[in-house]
């Protein structure tokens, strides 16, 4: 077996090649405000090309699905097999002795990214997981009021009604009119909906249905003042937007990294105040389920160590990108399919292209037409994979979508997205 040393070099010049490595800042300077660039996102297409080559591309299908599950660098990939085949010479030597304690660089490096003590952040499998420990890990009676919204995520508008089915909880829904550039009228949304029994609010960072950005900060302050706490779904928004925990003001927040971080499949975090720790009940077993150390909440009994060791080199990829410049590449990419089809007779959207409240997600429709046959025309027709968003309404529970959500990526070509458009023009003609 390559030993580690050598493998980490290796693996190091999968993230483009020698091109990759060099200071972004010294190939790409920044310019004074008296000559700016024309367009930042477009001057850059030879960086963004040798990004794509970190990426195991399909040269036949076009992904514009990355909003569910992004694909890892090659970088990534190479790590997940070095360390399955590492801990398959001796399972239980390398992942309980070796990379079981090789867990707290990587806590210490998403930390630094999260702009949170490491000791407030634990590593679990998904935004799913940490959502749910802290979920039903309240210690929440019967009679108390949560406030979530009719845009929440499937799995946490099901962990809410399970826990008031099971301890009375009362769950008071939010129906922000979406999409939406009013924050006053967002904000209000949820304040409305506050009471002196209201203990928490769930807030969905950026919406998976329509990719809204909703002002979190603005709604956790109006919280605060009324003592009620605040949890964050950042499923969407972590690895993609140039942000850290504490500019949002919460006091709970889980992500998943296999979306826009592009770490393996099967990787989240969960992070909480340092003095709610001891109050929150893990969702799994513990011995100290009521201590204060974070890993209480990572108790979860065999897991994938090389998962979470092959993380590192998607967050690698990520620094290398620099936050803000990946946010303003993505946003840059989904305004760009938007604009071209804006003109398209039938279409309308159902996301801003407003920096401030949407950046990856775009979704749109087409008049007279499904969400799913028009994402179905795209795949058969053009290999374009998209997602069809179709929901019913249910009054005063869910808002109704009959859309097509379509998700670019840093490794995603204007190529790519100009057949995009030539395939949306063509089913509206038709």
């Amino acid at each position: 077996m390559t030993d580690r040393r050598t493998f980490i070099q290796q693996s190091a010049a999968l993230l483009g090649g020698l091109a990759l490595h060099q200071s972004v800042d010294a190939a790409f300077p920044e310019v004074s405000p008296e000559h700016p660039r024309v367009d930042p996102a477009t001057d850059e297409e030879d960086f963004w090309r040798q990004i794509r080559a970190a990426y195991a591309c399909s040269p036949t299908l076009i992904n514009l699905n990355n909003g569910g599950v992004s694909p890892s660098p090659r970088a990534a990939m190479e790590a997940l097999d070095h360390y399955n085949r590492m801990c398959n010479e001796a399972p239980s030597y390398y992942m309980w002795r070796i990379l079981d304690a090789d867990r707290e660089p990587l806590r210490m490096n998403l930390a630094d990214l999260a702009g949170v003590p490491h000791d407030e952040l634990a590593v679990c499998r998904n935004a799913t997981e940490a959502l749910n420990t802290i979920i039903f890990g309240l210690p929440l009676v019967a009679g108390d009021e949560v406030v979530l919204s009719t845009y929440d995520y499937p799995n946490m508008y099901n962990a809410w009604r399970q826990r008031a089915l099971r301890d009375g909880v009362k769950l008071v829904y939010a129906d922000p009119q979406l999409p939406s550039e009013d924050e006053a009228a967002m904000v209000e949304a949820f304040t409305s909906k506050f009471t002196s029994k209201t203990k928490l609010v769930h807030i969905t960072h950026i919406v998976n249905w329509n990719g809204q950005i909703l002002p979190v900060k603005k709604i956790a302050d109006a919280a605060h003042t009324q003592g009620i706490e605040v949890l964050v779904d950042a499923a969407h928004s972590f690895g993609l937007l140039d942000y850290k925990i504490p500019d949002l003001g919460c006091d709970y927040w889980g992500t998943s990294l296999h979306k826009f971080l592009c770490a393996p499949f099967g990787n989240g975090l969960m992070w909480m105040k340092k003095e709610k720790i001891t109050k929150v009940w893990p969702l799994l077993s513990n011995d100290k389920p009521l201590g204060e150390d974070i890993r209480k909440f990572e108790s979860v009994g065999t897991r994938s160590f090389p998962i979470e060791m092959a993380t590192g080199y998607s967050l690698d990829l990520h620094h290398l990108i620099g936050s803000q410049r990946k946010q303003q590449r993505i946003h840059f990419l989904k305004n760009y399919w938007m604009e071209r089809t804006k003109n398209v007779p039938g279409i309308f959207f159902k996301t801003s292209t407003n920096p401030v409240y949407g950046c990856a997600i775009g979704v749109f429709g087409i008049e007279g037409k499904k969400g799913s046959e028009i994402s179905e025309q795209l795949f058969s027709k053009w290999k374009i994979h998209t997602v069809a968003i179709e929901r019913d309404a249910k009054p005063g529970i869910e808002a109704p979508f009959n859309h097509v959500r379509v998700t670019p990526n840093v490794y995603t070509t204007l190529q790519e997205l100009d057949r995009l458009v030539e395939a949306i023009r063509v089913i509206a003609r038709a």
